[in-house]
């Protein structure tokens, strides 16, 4: 092969991590489990070059829901959903340039009845019915109202109801309390807009609750970029569940394994096999993509610095292509 220790090899990106040949082209390299994005918006991105920039599966976290249950769920990337962002009247993403209203679904009715208009229950049911393995609420005091305690609680039981787990954008001072006050599942983003403080932390910690990254969304060395570095930081210090993501969509990005969102987690310590783990949890889902494997060609990494950049020539592949040389 390249010569690398296979042991040193896993003790740098996880014990999934195998020197491999690709079977047609006899390109030597490594194999990892398919890499997937857990916050994306497919409608306002091209999907194409996702499989070839490294990426096997999306969580897209808004979008409308009919248009999502009408895709071809067989193909890569797989793609599981939300559906429309829940949020109060008036509220986060309403009337925004990007947010068509297909997106966004407001509850006026603390209702847990199915059928009643505007109710929390109807909206969760209608994200359900078009096959959500997920269900958002936008908690953005910055950009408008938010939910009064009752209505959350009445989103959260609906959706426990049928076995979802609930992910919010936080944003603003108190929305991330809120969020966990509410028993909410997951955070869309890591907390920016305040530093949540070691209590907050531990308690997300203690309680299972998931942070999706989306660091480098923010500009680099601004309030919201250092707060989110510290945030984590301490979040995946005190063994906190991170996942890779990174808002594709919001800006320019590239489609594909995102380098500077990757190093944004090594700089706050998601590294090595933490890192490849970030990438690689299936969530919303139990189960990870089948039948394929995230490939870089090339040698192999040697230290932790190495690796945000060698990432970026992530692709996948079909599993069945890849012959592994280190065994």
């Amino acid at each position: 092969m390249n010569g690398h220790d296979p042991f040193a090899l896993r003790a740098l990106l996880g014990p999934d991590a195998a020197l491999c040949r690709r079977a047609i082209t006899g390109e030597q390299g490594v194999s990892l489990p398919p890499f997937i994005d857990h916050h994306v918006h497919l409608h306002l991105i091209d999907e194409g070059p996702l499989a070839a920039g490294g990426i096997a599966g999306v969580v897209d976290l808004g979008g409308d829901p009919v248009a999502l249950a009408q895709r071809d769920h067989h193909g890569i990337p797989r793609v599981a959903y939300a559906g429309a962002f829940l949020t109060a009247v008036g509220g986060y993403p309403v009337g925004r340039s990007w947010a068509p209203a297909e997106i966004a679904r407001e509850i006026s009715n603390a209702s847990t009845h199915p059928g009643v208009p505007g109710g929390a229950a109807t909206a969760v049911d209608e994200q359900a019915s078009f096959g959500a393995s997920v269900i958002k609420v936008s908690l953005n005091r910055v950009d408008g109202p938010v939910f009064d305690p009752d209505t959350l609680a009445a989103v959260v039981s609906s959706a426990r109801e049928r076995g979802l787990p609930v992910v919010a954008h936080v944003e603003g001072e108190g929305m991330a309390q809120l969020a966990l006050d509410a028993g909410i599942d997951a955070l869309a983003h890591t907390p920016f807009t305040e530093a949540v403080g070691r209590k907050l932390t531990a308690h997300a910690v203690t309680a299972g609750q998931v942070w999706v990254s989306t660091l480098a969304i923010h500009g680099a060395g601004d309030e919201a970029s250092e707060n989110a570095r510290i945030n984590l930081a301490g979040f995946a210090a005190a063994g906190g569940r991170v996942l890779y993501g990174t808002d594709l969509g919001n800006g320019d990005q590239p489609v594909g394994v995102h380098p500077a969102e990757v190093a944004a987690l090594h700089r706050a310590g998601v590294r090595g096999p933490a890192l490849i783990v970030a990438m690689t949890d299936p969530w919303p889902s139990s189960v990870a993509p089948t039948g394929v494997c995230t490939f870089v060609a090339g040698p192999a990494p040697t230290t932790l610095d190495e690796v945000a950049a060698w990432l970026a020539g992530a692709c996948v592949v079909p599993a069945e292509e890849l012959i592994h040389d280190d065994h």
